[in-house]
């Protein structure tokens, strides 16, 4: 390789070198923007900057509107800050490569999203293992982490189901089933207890809790104000912005 080839991949990679004394996750004045019809412009987050530590367990409430999803989203690797930046694990995320951020969410994090984004075509013991095969874990191994998990959430009955079949509630558990099988050290969750009767809900509070006790990093958005007592802290947003307080809707 020519020398200042050599240069650069020497300086591009050191742009990516993690630094140890920066907190799990940190957002330094990020501003999220979408464009509509006309250009019309919305301001989803404005100028937010805030830390969460490795092993906390946060809370992200608000009114809805908030900024709360796009908050979440950014967190997970699925969308990019307008301006401002997002480190994780003591990287910057822009500079990652599609390939690290696909792996990084392969690997490190654990998503439960309104939407639940299972496949269709897929059973619930499948949608469940699937992320599992693309980490190229072994299929016993699969197996047991699957039947454990769906175990867990009260749907191994429902093993061979299509998602289609299932009420919202269900499907909101297998969502749940599919993040903690893969043992995340990062678990991200919209409003997780949305499609959930009460008992189901604090059953996955129980859940999210032995997750943490265990030393995930937890960040839950919500309205729910249980969540708010499993928490060791909350983030308020409020027309995008971190507030300092409650403020009127």
């Amino acid at each position: 390789m020519p020398w200042w080839r050599k240069r650069q991949s020497q300086q591009a990679e050191g742009m990516r070198v993690a630094d140890p004394a920066m907190p799990l996750i940190r957002l330094e004045h990020v501003t999220k923007i979408f464009t509509g019809d006309a250009d019309e412009e919305t301001h989803a987050l404005e100028d937010v900057t805030v830390d969460i530590h490795r092993g906390e367990y946060v809370t992200v409430s608000g009114p809805s509107g908030c900024g709360k999803s796009t908050f979440l989203s950014i967190l997970a690797l699925l969308d990019t800050p307008t301006s401002g930046r997002y480190w994780l694990n003591g990287r910057p995320a822009d500079h990652l490569s599609p390939a690290e951020r696909a792996r990084a969410r392969n690997l490190e994090i654990g998503l439960v999203f309104q939407s639940f984004n299972l496949i269709a075509d897929m059973t619930v013991h499948e949608n469940v293992e699937y992320p599992l095969t693309l980490r190229g874990v072994a299929s016993s191994e699969r197996k047991a982490r699957v039947d454990a998990a769906l175990e867990r959430v009260g749907l191994t009955s429902r093993a061979k189901t299509r998602p289609g079949s299932l009420s919202g509630g269900h499907q909101q558990l297998v969502a749940v089933a599919r993040a903690i099988t893969g043992r995340p050290a990062i678990l991200l969750a919209d409003e997780p207890t949305g499609n959930l009767d009460s008992k189901s809900g604090e059953a996955l509070m129980q859940m999210f809790g032995e997750l943490h006790a265990a030393g995930a990093t937890v960040c839950i958005a919500t309205h729910d104000p249980r969540w708010f007592t499993e928490a060791q802290r909350n983030i308020y947003l409020f027309d995008g912005r971190i507030a300092t307080s409650p403020q009127p809707d």
